[in-house]
């Protein structure tokens, strides 16, 4: 996320004055009409997303788990919205408390204070902060991939909300609030322009942590479990690939060169992992599948999102060569290993997210290295900026995984986390929803 400060804007006291592409509000404050109408969009497309992992996630798992894995995302969207509302914001954006854990600002619980703000982007406050809202739904939603068709509903909803408020909130402020320490650390800060550490790598690690804590699902590995719908999943993916347009491009909160550049990074990665997926599935297991396709895509999305501000197309490129690659050998140790990671949250956005966070080093343009040596007096290096990157990363790693853990161990004294024997065997939609997906009375 660009480095912002959020203030309003005062047009050289002439309440009155409008001039082309702006509107001028009640007490003098510009709104860019241009960008925020970008914003407006992107917002839109990042909420997109939520309905298209529900149906990547939806046709992965077998029939009589396809409701109960896409509530998994529809209630993220509801409950988060909520607690962002009424404290999310504040603790990712407001100015340090308790040593930086997290933020804090009295003006931004229930968004109070926002009414009639107006940031430096030209942008009104609401709009930033439902676009950030949206990355807060996602995140924990991405994680239910992990542990998919055994939780308790009931107590899945507890655990994302806990989750985003210990996990989620303190490492957004970490790294994208002025004054986070990740945001402030060397001469750059950490990089992540739209959430390869904030978003994939907490989701990935945190899934990982999960699918250990709860075990494998009943009758895995030797009992076929095959997915109930790839034209779903296909879907689903082509939503995800167009709503990241919104993630990574509006995460630019502007309408220029900046925007320009994250969007074409984005296409760029996507392109490039889908294709070395399949070339990679096609000389290992003689087949290019669909499923291997939209994984590659999402591969390459992930890689890039924290990348897609700072590296040039030919950085994007390799970016997502290489996380098709990674990402593609992670699963296959994971079915070596043996762990059940249902939908491989850990193996894609967890490596993913890893890759591209580190390895955007290696791509950074010119003019941002030019902006950091100068922040640093002279000199900034490469190598530099690596260990920026590394330090964020095994940090947000250390602390999604203890924090989850802890957040498991709770949630499951108190509501017992995994689903019982006989809801699994029956399946979540009617065990927890009363409904079927496809109006059957006994799917498999």
């Amino acid at each position: 996320m660009m480095k912002l400060r959020l203030k309003k804007i005062l047009l050289l006291g002439f309440p009155a004055l409008v001039l082309p592409g702006y509107l001028s509000a009640a007490d003098g404050t510009a709104v860019d009409t241009g960008v925020t109408a970008w914003m407006l969009t992107s917002t839109a497309l990042v909420l997109l997303m939520v309905p298209g992992l529900a149906m990547f996630y939806g046709g992965l798992v077998r029939t009589k788990n396809v409701l109960g894995t896409m509530m998994h995302s529809f209630s993220a969207m509801g409950i988060m919205t909520v607690i962002w509302v009424v404290v999310g914001y504040s603790m990712c954006f407001g100015g340090n408390v308790f040593g930086g854990w997290f933020g804090w600002n009295p003006d931004y619980v229930f968004l109070t204070g926002i009414d009639e703000s107006i940031m430096d982007a030209g942008v009104p406050e609401y709009v930033f902060s439902m676009f950030q809202g949206k990355f807060a739904i996602i995140t924990p939603a991405l994680i239910a991939g992990a542990f998919a068709e055994r939780v308790n509903f009931k107590a899945y909803c507890i655990f994302i909300a806990l989750w985003g408020i210990l996990v989620y909130n303190p490492l957004c402020h970490w790294v994208w609030a002025s004054d986070g320490f990740l945001f402030n650390l060397g001469a750059n800060g950490a990089i992540d322009f739209a959430g390869g550490t904030v978003v994939h790598i907490s989701a990935g690690v945190s899934g990982l942590v999960a699918a250990l804590f709860l075990g494998a699902r009943r009758g895995f590995p030797k009992t076929s479990m095959p997915p109930s719908n790839m034209v779903m999943t296909m879907i689903g993916g082509g939503l995800l690939w167009v709503g990241w347009f919104g993630f990574n491009a509006g995460s630019s909160v502007s309408s220029g060169l900046s925007t320009a550049q994250a969007l074409t990074a984005t296409q760029v990665a996507a392109a490039a992992g889908a294709l070395s997926w399949i070339v990679i599935e096609g000389i290992h297991q003689g087949k290019a599948t669909a499923l291997g396709f939209v994984s590659g895509i999402l591969a390459g999305l992930v890689a890039v999102t924290p990348a897609a501000g700072v590296v040039q197309p030919i950085g994007a490129l390799v970016l997502g060569i290489l996380a098709s690659m990674l990402c593609y050998y992670a699963i296959i140790l994971k079915n070596i290993m043996g762990y059940d990671d249902s939908l491989d949250a850990f193996g894609i956005h967890g490596i993913g997210g890893i890759v591209g966070a580190i390895a955007l080093t290696f791509f950074i343009r010119d003019s941002w290295m030019d902006d950091a040596a100068s922040a640093a007096g002279g000199s900034w290096t490469t190598m530099q900026q690596l260990g920026i990157q590394v330090t964020a990363v095994v940090i947000a790693i250390g602390y999604a995984a203890l924090l989850t853990l802890i957040i498991l161990w709770f949630v499951n004294k108190i509501f017992k986390f995994r689903s019982s024997k006989e809801s699994e065997m029956m399946g979540l939609d009617n065990a927890y929803h009363g409904e079927h997906g496809y109006g059957m009375l006994n799917p498999n």
